[in-house]
């Protein structure tokens, strides 16, 4: 009896924790931590966005449900990439508001 050739690993990468202060990704057998404070637009998102994500190719990663984007070398070194998106605000307040 012969077999069949096992498939593609379709489970590259996988989010294995979600805290109140950041991400854990696990990838090729290294897990990396993704902190809010480096990584803002993961904060005030849903979990099934952030569990949905994509390694189109090797190394890079893709939310496509916040529309996010990151290589290892950003994630493993933060520090190096310090421009951030500044945080949208969601209830922004009304020249009303200014006025008083």
């Amino acid at each position: 009896m012969n077999s069949l050739t096992p498939g593609n690993n379709i489970s590259a990468v996988e989010i294995t924790h979600i805290s109140s202060n950041g991400i854990w990704m696990l990838t090729h057998h290294e897990e990396l931590f993704m902190s809010y404070d480096d990584f803002p637009w993961f904060k005030d998102q849903n979990i099934k966005a952030i569990l949905n994500v994509e390694e189109p190719r090797p190394g890079h990663f893709y939310w496509p449900d916040i529309d996010v984007d990151l290589d290892l070398e950003i994630i493993r070194h933060p520090e190096r990439f310090p421009l951030q998106a500044k945080k949208h605000n969601a209830n922004p307040k009304s020249p009303a508001d200014t006025a008083r």
